[in-house]
Parts: structure tokens; sequence; C-alpha cells
């Protein structure tokens, strides 16, 4: 690799964190180059050359979302890597995580981009709602015991969990009424662990 390439790398790298930085306090949904490059210290020009285009540049900003993203479902996988800690548990651990103040930016992004993933699914979002509910469930299964894991009634289980944890954090979102929202969570969860002893309950 040449010194040219080294160099144009790293300053890629550099204009991307600071591009993000940026995305994650005014959106990605109405990103316009110029200011993004005033804010940034960039100039459209380097930013095109660095990315392509604009829709280069939107599909990188959304993986780096991703990572941050995937790096929280790290954090709850690992927790069952010896043993399942179960999908209550779980979703407990996912929601403490989802509600912390300093994470709301994150997730008003994703929420963005969840939402232009269905209106444009042909676009440069396609893709990101339909991976994302892959990521969440596949950590949710990870938490399983293998039993629950593999059955028709656990795939059930955990798609439910995640469409609790989803609406809640869109109510969030929307109200940053924690105290409230984190208490259906948690009422969500007794009725939960009510139903599935009540299921196995021979």
């Amino acid at each position: 690799m040449s010194e040219e390439t080294t160099t144009a790398s790293a300053r890629k790298i550099e204009l991307l964190e600071a591009a993000y930085r940026y995305s994650l306090a005014h959106g990605l949904a109405d990103l316009s180059l110029r200011p993004l490059a005033a804010a940034i210290g960039s100039s459209p020009r380097v930013l095109m050359f660095l990315f392509g285009n604009k829709d280069g540049l939107l599909r990188e900003l959304l993986a780096r979302a991703r990572m941050d993203e995937l790096a929280a479902l790290d954090h709850i996988r690992q927790a069952s890597s010896t043993t399942a800690i179960g999908l209550t548990a779980a979703v407990e651990r996912v929601w403490a995580w989802l509600a912390v103040d300093e994470h709301r930016q994150l997730l008003k992004l994703w929420a963005e981009a969840y939402a232009r993933s269905l209106t444009e699914p042909d676009g440069v979002w396609g893709g990101f709602a339909a991976t994302t509910v892959s990521d969440w469930l596949a950590v949710l299964a990870a938490c399983q015991p293998p039993h629950e894991r593999d059955s028709e009634e656990g795939a059930a289980r955990r798609t439910l969990a995640l469409a609790v944890l989803r609406g809640a954090l869109l109510d969030l979102l929307a109200t940053a009424d924690h105290d409230r929202v984190t208490a259906a969570v948690h009422h969500q969860l007794t009725l939960f662990q009510t139903r599935h002893a009540a299921v196995r309950r021979p």
C-alpha cells in the first residue's frame, strides 16, 4: 500500500468518524454534503473523492451505526457465552442499555434508518430494518436454553420479546417517559414468565 493510499485511508476514517458524530446530532434523512463538510473541516469535493458520492457516504454511516449497535449486542451475547441467561434476563439487559440517556442519539438514528428502509427498500437504506431484526433475534436466541431456542414456541417468544423492546423504544424516543415505559417492559416480562411457566406445567 502506497503512502498516498495510506494517507487517504486514514483521512477517510477520520472524516467518517466526524461525519458519524455529526449525523448523530443532525440525523441522516436530510444530510447535505456542503453543511456536513463545513462542520467537519472538509469539503464536498474531498467527501466525494473519498466516498464516491452521497449514497456511498450514507452507506458507510449506516454501517458505522450498525457497528455501535452490534457492540451493544455483543455485550448481551457475552453474558450467555457459557450459560444461557434466559430470555427474561436478556430483555432486561437489552432494555437497560436502550433506556440510558447517552444512547438516545444513536437510537434516534437507528429509528430513522429503520423507517427509511421500509419506505425506500431499493435505495441506500434498503435492508437496514431486516438486518437489524436478524441481529437482535440472533442475540435473543443465543440467550435462550437450547431446548427452547430450537422450538417454534421459542422462536415466537423471542419475536414477541423483540416486538416489546422495539415498541417500548419508540415510545421512549417519542415521550422520554422513562419510568412509565420501563414499568411497562417489566410488566410484560412478568407476563412472559407466567405464561411460559403455564405452558411448561404438566
